[in-house]
């Protein structure tokens, strides 16, 4: 086999999985990360313990990624969870599943299983240039800037695996979109998806109880009834639950619609049940105690139904319980995408074709969350990305055995 030069800019999951593909394939591959070291966001998503993939069953999880899954499937099936798992323990990061099923490395942290991984691309001789940014295209080539300056390099093959632009401060910041539009490939706007949502809290909620958690709750919306946790801030609200209803609650926004986070608040107990204990207090005590000693409701909880009760009748314990059930809260916006953990859009899939090249730009390739897909927490996005990563890599081979 002829060694080929493959550039691969952006040093993410998807970029450093498809370095890893192809260098063990024997190519000269060099990656170059615009930041002072790679896979920042790889390593701050692991500073509270890196949720690496998930452990439910393979069909539930492939179809955990919304319109593009049938774009995606094939890439997943061919590094599949436990695919995952396995490379993991191949870098001696054994693993483990939490008890919501989401899959961590035993040492919870992103930076031994980085590290060793690195140290493998190393011994593959994969050269890792940072501070080297992609600022567009030249002369057949791809503009480079580096610490020297401006420079073309002319590989065989390159791959952008660029991200998205969720926190640009850890590289991800989308400049890219404006290369390929100059192109005419079509790249669609970004959108935040698994974020936060403003919520017009009155100030006494908002000084009251910003950070605090809200635990052991289901929340309602087009996305289904999913149960978790998710904190008020003083801006409105975040945490896994919200995200997983992200989707669902920007798209509403996005078409003109109102967009309500419904809460169940006891989804342990029936409405019936709920009105029966509220019926049996002394309706002269106050409403915190009744809450209280009924229903074990204080605290956060209590102050949510407070602020949303709107027109409701808390003195009735039949209208008090529909809340406790059903607790509207009503959002306005998404947070900005900066904050957001994941982006929608990209470059349309339209644009790639079945080995991730781009249709219009022979011998260049994309992964990762440059491609319009997105997907929930716990996992589910760092899966793909090493999925669509090794997909691309072996879009490339492809592509070179037959230039």
């Amino acid at each position: 086999m002829v060694k080929k030069q493959i550039a691969i800019f952006g040093g993410g999951p998807a970029g450093l999985a498809a370095a890893e593909s192809l260098s063990f394939q024997g190519h000269a591959v060099t990656v170059y990360d615009a930041m002072p070291t790679v896979a920042r966001k790889f390593l701050l998503a692991g500073k509270s313990g890196l949720n690496i993939t998930h452990s439910e069953d393979y069909e539930s999880f492939a179809s955990r990624f919304g319109t593009s899954n049938d774009r995606l499937r094939e890439a997943l099936d061919s590094f599949r969870p436990s695919d995952v798992r396995a490379w993991a323990a191949g870098l001696g990061a054994e693993t483990f599943v939490g008890s919501s099923g989401r899959v961590f490395p035993t040492a919870m942290k992103a930076s031994p299983l980085l590290r060793a991984w690195l140290r493998r691309l190393e011994a593959q001789n994969v050269k890792i240039l940072t501070r080297h940014r992609w600022i567009g295209f030249s002369n057949g080539g791809y503009l480079i800037e580096g610490t020297g300056g401006v420079h073309v390099v002319q590989p065989d093959a390159a791959l952008l695996s660029l991200g998205g632009a969720s926190w640009p401060r850890l590289g991800s910041d989308g400049r890219w979109l404006h290369w390929l539009r100059e192109k005419g490939i079509s790249v669609d706007d970004f959108q935040p998806a698994n974020c936060g949502f403003d919520v017009d809290w009155s100030e006494h909620l908002r000084g009251r109880f910003s950070g605090e958690p809200v635990k052991s709750v289901t929340a309602s919306s087009s996305a289904g009834t999913i149960p978790g946790e998710f904190v008020i801030t003083r801006h409105g609200i975040e945490g896994s639950l919200v995200y997983a209803h992200a989707a669902a609650l920007r798209d509403s926004l996005m078409a003109g619609k109102a967009a309500t986070f419904d809460v169940d608040l006891m989804p342990g107990r029936t409405k019936e049940r709920i009105a029966h204990e509220l019926g049996r207090q002394d309706p002269k005590a106050s409403l915190s105690t009744r809450l209280r000693k009924a229903v074990g409701i204080d605290g956060a909880k209590a102050a949510l139904i407070r602020e949303l009760s709107g027109t409701t009748n808390l003195g009735d314990p039949r209208q008090l319980a529909g809340l406790i059930k059903a607790l509207p809260i009503p959002v306005r916006r998404t947070r900005p995408i900066a904050e957001a953990i994941s982006t929608a859009g990209g470059l349309a899939w339209d644009e790639v074709d079945g080995n991730y090249m781009v249709k219009a730009l022979p011998g260049l390739f994309v992964a990762g969350e440059m491609i319009d897909w997105e997907a929930p927490t716990g996992g589910y996005l760092l899966t793909a990305c090493f999925a669509t990563g090794r997909a691309a890599a072996r879009g490339i081979e492809t592509w070179l055995g037959r230039s």
